[in-house]
């Protein structure tokens, strides 16, 4: 059983420029049987132009779904567009990801039924997220470690994500010491899963919150796939002034609770509690 149907949701926040260069990674996919899916928390009219332009340039499927700006309501977004969508299968990623040429490709072959995939990410410094425009993005050769490290991109063990050999990469996913979790930036599953655990937790603010997706999908039964070498997208840096100690404090009580009593069900997500009812539905 494969997707027949993939999308890939894409988080947004104000940040254009950021997300133009994302989006012509998406351009540039090895496979064009994919829709984008923009999951939009209040941007203004700037980011709209950009999906505009994108729309025009005809190379891309775009589904642009947005809400009023009322603060941080990433989860309230995703939960709409998967609420929304027709997709049987989504992969999940931020608007300052650029993924690599066979991210969709890579994603679409390892779905398995039943599993959730967990893939990995190179988090760029500010003056190489700043140096790559539309020439390196199409020619690929952001995604190698050689072209990163000679533009300024600190050499470390965290380039061996970009490998040539797949060998190398698939050992490297078999003997990393990482729990093969639910990862915001690079992890997919299937639409209908996702709305059997009611999708992500509204009640969870940045920090956390896509690892209690996941830590709700295991309890529902499913298994994770590392895939951390596999396939990566390149973090564009930036600023997190969203990010509270209190909130993450908040967040952690609740994926505590998630793991003591094995709750699959968010109260909050994609459907809402019952009128007069705290109580999760039968069967979850």
């Amino acid at each position: 059983m494969h997707p027949q149907n993939p999308g890939v949701v894409i988080t947004t926040y104000n940040s254009p420029l950021w997300l133009s260069k994302v989006l012509m990674g998406y351009e540039v996919q090895s496979t064009p049987d994919f829709r984008v899916i923009i999951a939009d928390d209040g941007s203004t009219d700037d980011t709209r132009q950009v999906i505009e332009t994108f729309r025009t340039r005809g190379r891309l499927t775009i589904d642009h779904v947005w809400h009023e700006d009322q603060g941080f309501r990433k989860c309230q977004i995703l939960n709409k567009a998967i609420r929304e969508t027709d997709c049987d299968y989504l992969i999940f990623t931020d608007g300052d990801c650029i993924p690599e040429p066979d991210f969709i490709a890579t994603h679409v072959r390892l779905a398995r039924p039943g599993h959730f995939l967990s893939g990995g990410y190179i988090k760029l410094t500010m003056p190489v997220s700043e140096l790559i425009g539309e020439d390196h993005i199409r020619s690929g050769e952001i995604f190698r470690a050689d072209w990163l490290v000679q533009h300024g991109q600190p050499k470390n063990h965290k380039l061996w994500k970009l490998a040539d050999s797949q060998r190398f990469r698939d050992f490297m996913n078999w003997v990393t010491p990482a729990a093969a979790s639910w990862n915001g930036m690079n992890s997919s599953t299937w639409t209908e899963d996702l709305r059997a655990v009611n999708g992500f937790n509204e009640d969870m603010q940045y920090g956390g919150l896509d690892r209690e997706l996941g830590e709700r999908l295991w309890n529902y039964g499913h298994k994770s796939i590392q895939i951390r070498y596999s396939t990566v997208c390149l973090h564009l840096d930036h600023a997190r002034g969203y990010s509270k100690p209190e909130i993450w404090a908040r967040n952690r009580a609740i994926r505590k609770a998630v793991k003591q009593q094995r709750i699959t069900w968010a109260q909050h997500g994609i459907e809402p509690p019952a009128a007069g009812t705290n109580e999760q539905p039968k069967g979850q």
